[in-house]
């Protein structure tokens, strides 16, 4: 496992030696992705084309505003507002990068909601949680590949980063994908590990000069996890000093999140907490095409 000063100086060591690294963090106006964005401008000293994609413009212009502002050179910091639990939405945006981004050198992908509750339909019929946790991901890996393609084509950089559960997904029901049958909150979470695992795993072999890496940022004190129930709250706060103790702070993992992210080599990547490599989970090729195929179907492909 890298030490904590491993960890610095592979993100200290970032040093593109290409013009204007595209970086699109989907999910960056909160939490650990807002903490990722943020220390990527940091370490790119802001030269770089950076989309931040979410639902809150003054969290991202908050975020947007501490970018450090080169002098020289070309960059761009900028949001783009999208409700991602809907494929329209999502198929709008990436229409549109699609038509004016040169190219895509890091997607990075963070979007979630924690809630306990049981399945939460959109007007679409997805689970709100799946949309967030995996059906928007994928739609956004895949639309997007094509400008992934172009930056691997050109020799640079072409790495795309889902933190979700990886390490922590178990067997699917291949008979029930998409949980309208089976869903439970336990459930749920862990079929999303291994739906995001089989996504990277699958878009690997479609894309062998991509990286694409499914990490596990482990117990975050992210705002996630502040209970939105006032029923909840006075226990969430009196607990809060034990809460500390057994989590880390978004910008610490963001760090090691970072890390996993800009040392993961080409194909399917699984990384733990602390940027640490886990064992690449793998799925049965069938297994593989109808997960793809439920999906494309689902996000309207």
């Amino acid at each position: 496992m890298p030490s904590w000063n491993d960890i610095l100086e592979i993100n200290k060591s970032f040093a593109p030696k290409y013009d204007s690294p595209v970086a699109i963090f989907l999910g960056g106006t909160s939490g650990v992705g807002r903490a990722m964005a943020e220390a990527f401008a940091r370490y790119t000293g802001g030269k770089a084309h950076i989309v931040i994609i979410g639902r809150n413009r003054r969290a991202a212009q908050a975020s947007i505003d501490t970018f450090p502002k080169p002098t020289s050179g070309t960059f761009t910091h900028e949001f783009v507002e999208c409700d991602v639990s809907l494929m329209k939405n999502v198929r709008e945006v990436t229409s549109v990068l699609v038509k004016r981004l040169p190219k895509v050198n890091f997607l990075v992908m963070s979007t979630g909601v924690f809630v306990l509750t049981g399945r939460n339909e959109t007007v679409e019929g997805i689970d709100e949680k799946m949309a967030l946790n995996y059906y928007a991901r994928w739609k956004f890996t895949h639309d997007l590949l094509p400008l992934l393609r172009k930056a691997a084509d050109a020799g640079e950089d072409a790495r795309v980063f889902s933190l979700m559960g990886a390490g922590g997904g178990k067997p699917v029901d291949m008979g029930d994908l998409g949980l309208k049958r089976t869903h439970t909150v336990m459930g749920c979470v862990s079929t999303l590990a291994t739906y995001n695992d089989m996504m990277m795993e699958k878009f690997s072999l479609l894309a062998p000069s991509v990286s694409f890496t499914h990490g596990f940022p482990g117990p975050v004190r992210s705002p996630m996890m502040t209970p939105t129930s006032w029923l909840f709250k006075p226990i969430f706060y009196a607990l809060y000093p034990l809460v500390c103790l057994v989590t880390v702070a978004p910008e610490t993992s963001a760090e090691y999140q970072l890390s996993a992210l800009l040392s993961a080599g080409k194909g399917f990547n699984s990384t733990g907490a602390r940027g640490e490599r886990l064992p690449p989970t793998s799925s049965k090729p069938e297994d593989l095409q109808k997960l793809w195929e439920h999906t494309v179907q689902c996000t309207g492909t």
